[in-house]
This record gives structure tokens, C-alpha cells and sequence, in this order.
């Protein structure tokens, strides 16, 4: 019996007919209330549950840049086609058809494809890692690196304001004269 079917017992004396209808806020789907039951039926009246189809996620891992994306997708079509080939050949060879052979062949080229595919995705993420930089996380030596340089940039630019304001009031100020 789905969410929307109800036997009609009582009020039609126990026939047992059948009695299906939707309610006006219930949606086309039949998925209960997450951590309800499939309804909540209390007398005659039914209180259906709902729960949304599905539950936004946050990503757990950054998106791919789009250039290694691509090469990733080119890698599985490429690996599906392949098995696709080689699933072909071993069958006809069962069937000992003609096309075996060539089937055979054909797989085995794929093969050296697919392997370059793959590759290719590696070395294109490797490229782009490159040119783009690593991404920062707080273990990374990249971003000390860059913290030790800019505090360096600011003592720097601290000391010439120093000078400058020493300069600027004709030496006074200074401890020593040379």
C-alpha cells in the first residue's frame, strides 16, 4: 500500500475498497519525513510526512580546473570504449566469429590510448599546478614562505619611514653623529 492508498473499512461498512487520492501540499514523491516514519496516521484523518528529495552538501574537495576536468572526462570516455572493445573481442572469440581478430587489434590500440589518457590527465594537473600555484593550506611551506617576506617588506618600509622622518627634521633625534 503506497502513501497515498487508504482502505476505506469503516465508513463503507468493511468492504475493503480501495481509496486513493493526493493531498494538496504532498508532492508526486513518496519519501517519508527523515527520522519519521513513512506517515504519521492518527483516526481518520492521515498527516503525511515529507522529507526533500535530497540534501544539499557542502563540497568536501575543490572543484578540478577545468583543463585537467576535460582530461579526466577524455580518460573515462576513452577507458569506457576500451572495455567496451575488449568485452566485444573476448565475446566474439567465444562465439568464434570473423570479428574477432580485428576486435582483438582494435583493444589492444585502445589500450595504448587509455594509458595515454591517463597520462595525460596527470601531466595536464601537473602543468596546471605549475603555472598556477599550489594551493596554500596551513601547513604549507609556500605560505611561511610568503609570511617571512612580508614581515621582512614591513620591517623594511618601517626603518625607510624612520630614516625619512629622521631626514626630514635635520637630524635631530639621532643618538650618535657621524
Amino acid at each position: 500500500m503506497g502513501t497515498t492508498e487508504q482502505r476505506d473499512t469503516a465508513e463503507d461498512g468493511g468492504t475493503g475498497r480501495l481509496k486513493t487520492g493526493r493531498s494538496a501540499q504532498a508532492p508526486d514523491h513518496h519519501i517519508p519525513a527523515q527520522g519519521r516514519g513513512p506517515e504519521v496516521v492518527t483516526g481518520s484523518s492521515r498527516q503525511p510526512q515529507y522529507r526533500p528529495l535530497w540534501i544539499e552538501e557542502p563540497a568536501r574537495r575543490r572543484r578540478m580546473p577545468d583543463p585537467v576536468r576535460t582530461a579526466a572526462v577524455r580518460a573515462v570516455l576513452i577507458t569506457s570504449v576500451t572495455l567496451i572493445q575488449a568485452m566485444v573481442a573476448f565475446l566474439c572469440t567465444l562465439a568464434g566469429s570473423w570479428l574477432a581478430f580485428p576486435m582483438v587489434l582494435s583493444s589492444v590500440a585502445s589500450t595504448v590510448v587509455a594509458t595515454w589518457a591517463a597520462l595525460d590527465v596527470w601531466v595536464t594537473r601537473q602543468v596546471w599546478n605549475q603555472r598556477n600555484g599550489v594551493v596554500s593550506v596551513p601547513s604549507s611551506t609556500a605560505r611561511s614562505l610568503r609570511r617571512e617576506r612580508r614581515a621582512a617588506r614591513r620591517q623594511a618600509k618601517v626603518a625607510e619611514r624612520e630614516r625619512e622622518r629622521i631626514r626630514r627634521r635635520g637630524g635631530t633625534g639621532q643618538l650618535s653623529h657621524s
